[in-house]
């Protein structure tokens, strides 16, 4: 088969990297991968999978943009045989839908996050995530979320999770070394605890309400003198929100406690370097790597409960669930799990990376979407 998937651009978030996931998986398999973006930091590790990158303005909202990239996808189409589009944003998809109609090939989109619908345009704009051939839902929440809130119902909904590279997120890979230098990068003493909330500087990721529960339990005279916690993340243009919650930390008093951290590359090792890792989304995600990302690299998981995270953590056994907005129960949820002996948080990193291994690998991911791009490929042949 030859398959192309198309993306906005290849910067960090989840969606990239199941991008460049499934592409890996068609080459390895001996198919044909192609991805049309507009590129970015992972520019280079698409590249390295096989896969062909084409570079268009798949980015664009422009109408007149998105009519021009409906003749460069049919022209790609063409030259290249594929056999079935796979769209992972609307606006893309808009063109991808239209050049897979009018070339006769199977439309794939995967539903990776909810869509605003305010009004009967932005309804409209949606509703080429449901028009192809099949949806993928990145979790059951997702699934359940597209049948519950969506008034077009697509043709198929496949529910295939997003997968852990077990392989990459692998503690027994991670070298003590590696983890010392992480926490010393982030100027964490050594007999420190360290709670990491990692993810892009974006109000909805939570950042501020994990700040307000530790300046509550820092006024209650609760905060642990050993704990320090690392924000990490891109600002991504969002200067305002990043002096926001540099405010937030210095009103807490809390500039001795809290880290901030840009991007990092590798999470890996950041993780390892964590004792407690924390998702205090205050929207729904999906499916969340990040509480997924953490459970498999063993460390007890703090999320909210909503989203991917009410399937990737089983609470009281691989970490706890909050309410979402909840700065008092994520204090309370710190402090129980701080409180556990070391042997007590390890167990649930055990029992986190054992779900994670029954559930949610990349193997797993990329075996179910290739199956479901090769039924859809042989029915269009048929008909």
């Amino acid at each position: 088969m030859s398959i192309l998937q198309i993306i906005p651009r290849l910067e960090a978030g989840g969606a990239e990297r199941t991008t460049i996931d499934i592409a890996a998986a068609l080459v390895n398999a001996g198919h044909s991968a192609l991805v049309a973006s507009e590129a970015g930091r992972l520019e280079s590790e698409l590249r390295a999978t096989g896969a062909l990158l084409l570079k268009i303005p798949v980015a664009s909202k422009n109408p007149f943009t998105i009519l021009r990239n409906i003749r460069r996808l049919k022209n790609i189409i063409a030259e290249h045989d594929v056999d079935l589009v796979h769209a992972r944003s609307r606006a893309p998809a808009w063109s991808a839908f239209y050049a897979a109609k009018q070339t006769r090939i199977p439309f794939v989109t995967t539903h990776h996050g909810t869509y605003k619908a305010r009004n009967a345009l932005k309804r409209w704009y949606n509703s080429v995530m449901f028009r192809g051939d099949a949806i993928i839902a990145n979790s059951q929440w997702t699934a359940d979320h597209i049948r519950n809130h969506y008034a077009n119902k697509p043709k198929r909904i496949a529910v295939i999770a997003r997968g852990i590279d077990l392989d990459r997120f692998d503690p027994s890979q991670i070298s003590d070394q590696s983890r010392v230098a992480m926490r010393q990068s982030w100027n964490a003493g050594a007999g420190a605890r360290v709670v990491l909330l990692p993810g892009r500087l974006t109000r909805w990721k939570g950042q501020l309400i994990l700040i307000e529960a530790l300046a509550r339990l820092s006024g209650a005279g609760k905060l642990p003198a050993d704990l320090h916690v690392v924000i990490a993340g891109d600002a991504q243009g969002r200067h305002s929100y990043l002096a926001e919650i540099q405010n937030a930390v210095a009103k807490g008093g809390l500039q001795e406690v809290v880290t901030l951290s840009s991007h990092i590359g590798d999470m890996a090792p950041a993780y390892m370097a964590a004792d407690i890792v924390v998702s205090a989304s205050s929207k729904p995600e999906a499916f969340g790597r990040v509480p997924a990302e953490a459970a498999a690299m063993g460390r007890a998981v703090i999320a909210t409960a909503h989203g991917g995270a009410l399937e990737t953590i089983l609470p009281g056994q691989t970490g706890l669930l909050v309410p979402p907005g909840d700065a008092v129960a994520l204090g309370e949820a710190l402090m129980s799990l701080l409180g556990l002996p070391e042997e007590q948080l390890q167990k649930m990193g055990s029992w986190g990376r054992a779900h994670i291994e029954a559930h949610y690998t990349v193997q797993k991911m990329c075996a179910d979407t290739i199956g479901l791009y090769g039924e859809l490929v042989k029915s269009s042949a048929i008909t």
